[in-house]
């Protein structure tokens, strides 16, 4: 592990340390995590620094460096307090509703905080609460026939269908939807030409002016796991 990684390791998983020098602690790991994602939901990731951080707890840059060593930590702490935690296991509801609601809940988080799609890119430390997403799916996958790797693939496939709603819906208007948009900017060029696209033209008349893509996508992901569980427990 490199010196970041291992940083990102300690103050996401290790118990809370105090600071080797000074005074008492007046700061808390707590704080500084909620004061970066005040400024990333008012402002975006690109705003946050370890300078506007120090300025909104009306500390200085050098003391918080006594806490937090770099933005890259920083930016961790902020998913792990942004994400919270996965909706809480209900025993009553099988494989298929838990997932369901794990994703639900994962969108309203990406919608709460869009600055975590640009934040959970790439190889890097989960904490406790952001590993705790993929544990809920494992586990509810497990016992159907799946092997160990599918269940982790099968958490992969539902975050990434996800994320892409939830980067469509980022680019759109706050009054908007990502359908409604690309309707709005497709819809008369494909009506001018529906000689050559009569089958687009047909399924854009038909559009009821709802954002499905959601939920339709989930379902059909959760259709061939199920096809796929079936073929296995028969």
């Amino acid at each position: 592990m490199g010196e970041e990684t291992n940083e990102a390791v300690r103050l996401l998983w290790g118990p809370p340390a105090k600071p080797s020098r000074g005074p008492k602690p007046a700061l808390s790991l707590a704080r500084i995590a909620a004061a970066g994602v005040e400024i990333a939901d008012a402002e975006g990731l690109g705003a946050v620094s370890m300078q506007k951080v120090a300025g909104l707890l009306d500390f200085t840059k050098m003391s918080l460096y006594r806490y937090v060593p770099g933005k890259a930590e920083l930016v961790a702490l902020m998913v792990e307090a942004a994400v919270a935690g996965p909706p809480p296991v209900v025993d009553r509801l099988g494989w298929r509703e838990r997932l369901t609601a794990w994703a639900q809940q994962l969108a309203r988080s990406f919608t709460a905080h869009p600055w975590l799609l640009d934040a959970t890119v790439g190889p890097r430390v989960m904490g406790p609460e952001e590993l705790g997403w993929l544990e809920r799916v494992v586990a509810a996958l497990d016992g159907h026939g799946l092997t160990g790797p599918e269940r982790m693939d099968a958490a992969v496939l539902l975050a990434g269908h996800v994320r892409s709603i939830a980067e469509q819906a980022r680019a759109t208007r706050p009054d908007g939807s990502p359908e409604t948009e690309l309707l709005a900017v497709l819809g008369p060029l494909v009506h001018q030409h529906a000689d050559r696209f009569p089958a687009l033209a047909a399924a854009i008349a038909s559009q009821d002016g709802q954002d499905q893509a959601l939920d339709f996508g989930l379902e059909r992901i959760l259709d061939g796991l199920e096809a796929l569980i079936m073929r296995r427990t028969g």
